[in-house]
C-alpha cells in the first residue's frame, strides 16, 4: 500500500500543454536544509523551470522552493537557485546527445517522494507549435464529449 508521503506531490501541467514529451526519466535532486519539508508541504513550483547542462552535470533551473516556515531565520535562503539533478553517467550522455543532435528540451514534469527522497520526473520534449496545441485541445474535447455521451446512454 502506498503511503501518503510517497504519492506525487507537484506536477507541471503546463509542460504537457506546451511540449510533446518524447522520453521520461527519473532523477534525484540535491537539496539543502529543510527544502524537502517545504516540498512535502506543497511549496514547490515547476511551472517555468527547465534543465540545462553545466560542466557535464544536469541542473534544474528556475524552480522555486520557498523557505520552510518553521525553519530558523538566521540563515539567508535563496528560493530560486540552480539545483543539481542526480542521474547515471550514461543517462546524462543520452540526454546531452539528444539535446545537441535532436534539439530537444529537457523539462521537469513532476516531483514526488520515493522512500522519503524527492525524485523529479524529467522529460525530453519537443516544443509544440500553435496548431499542434489546437489539435491536442480538439482531440481532448472530442474524447471528453464521447465519454459524456456514452455515460448518458447507460
Amino acid at each position: 500500500m502506498s503511503k501518503p508521503w510517497d504519492t506525487p506531490v507537484i506536477s507541471n501541467r503546463k509542460a504537457y500543454h506546451d511540449y510533446e514529451i518524447v522520453v521520461e526519466m527519473e532523477a534525484g535532486i540535491v537539496l539543502e536544509g529543510s527544502e524537502a519539508k517545504s516540498i512535502r508541504m506543497g511549496g514547490f513550483t515547476l511551472r517555468d523551470s527547465y534543465c540545462d547542462f553545466r560542466d557535464g552535470e544536469l541542473y534544474l533551473l528556475g524552480s522555486n522552493i520557498p523557505a520552510y516556515e518553521k525553519n530558523s531565520t538566521h540563515r539567508t535562503y535563496v528560493a530560486v537557485r540552480p539545483r543539481k539533478l542526480l542521474l547515471h553517467r550514461q543517462e546524462l550522455r543520452k540526454l546531452q546527445r539528444a539535446k545537441v543532435e535532436k534539439g530537444l528540451t529537457i523539462i521537469p514534469l513532476k516531483a514526488y517522494f520515493v522512500n522519503g527522497r524527492v525524485k523529479i520526473m524529467i522529460g525530453m520534449a519537443r516544443g509544440k507549435r500553435q496548431y499542434d496545441k489546437r489539435a491536442s485541445i480538439k482531440d481532448r474535447d472530442i474524447k471528453r464529449e464521447l465519454e459524456r455521451s456514452g455515460r448518458h446512454r447507460s
